[in-house]
């Protein structure tokens, strides 16, 4: 089983730079994407479902923001929008799908990177998700995680980390909650479960020359309850080409959707 997740900065500026032709060269089967900028009724009929796959949404109700999606190749036995708190679930931050006793999520975190009210919807965020987080983890599925979390856990998932440690993304708050969701709820981190080398990113600001000098954050993940991670066999970050300023996440699972 192969699952990519990506954050498009918008579903249709993606699709003009070719994301959707890549996507089905991949052969993926299950394809997590967020910040599809868009709602269903400005989606062409490739993005809504492209060839071979079904397309699931969870749109902002505000118009050209935030919104995640998923394209599986097979249907799925249930779907899930929203965590159930209306402040996140209006922003469409959370869609789950489910294959059995797997689950794939795409999720994204809020930024707090505009100011400091955003900084606090950010803390607030984590807050909530925390406890629905544990919960999860205690109802006896297994799950993949996907997606733009807005935070970089470690040194090594920055380029700049020593003049970052008082920026949105990399505050001591931040990086402590992501290691209590690993050390202390047990979700895993499966690209770093695969690859401990230092300067593996996945965005990249648009400032300077930081894609040039890949002076990057690693700030998507694909985050797994033990079972399913223990089954991951392969991973990259797709580079050649661009489709957004963050790069595809790949990673390949032993087991069988």
């Amino acid at each position: 089983m192969r699952v990519i997740t990506l954050n498009l900065n918008g579903i249709r500026s993606a699709a003009r730079k070719g994301f959707f032709d890549w996507m089905r060269r991949q052969d993926a089967d299950v394809v997590c994407v967020q910040e599809i900028r868009a709602q269903e009724d400005q989606c062409t009929r490739q993005m809504l479902g492209p060839r071979g796959y079904y397309g699931y949404f969870h749109c902002a109700e505000r118009k050209g923001y935030a919104g995640v999606a998923i394209y599986a190749k097979k249907q799925p036995d249930k779907v899930r929008l929203g965590i159930g708190i209306p402040d996140f679930d209006v922003e469409g931050r959370y869609l789950q799908v489910d294959f059995g006793t797997l689950s794939v999520v795409s999720v994204y975190l809020p930024s707090g990177s505009s100011g400091p009210e955003r900084q606090k919807v950010k803390f607030h965020f984590m807050d909530e998700f925390y406890p629905f987080l544990k919960k999860l983890r205690g109802d006896g599925r297994d799950y993949i995680l996907c997606g733009d979390w807005n935070i970089a856990h470690r040194e090594i998932d920055l380029k700049n980390w020593r003049s970052n440690q008082k920026n949105s993304g990399f505050l001591p708050e931040e990086r402590a909650w992501l290691t209590k969701v690993f050390d202390e709820l047990g979700w895993v981190d499966v690209f770093r479960k695969l690859n401990q080398r230092p300067e593996q990113y996945t965005w990249w600001s648009n400032r300077g020359q930081a894609w040039a000098k890949n002076v990057g954050w690693r700030i998507d993940y694909q985050i797994a309850t033990p079972g399913i991670a223990a089954k991951a066999k392969d991973e990259s970050i797709y580079k050649r080409k661009r489709f957004s300023d963050h790069a595809p996440l790949l990673i390949d699972y032993d087991f069988d959707l």
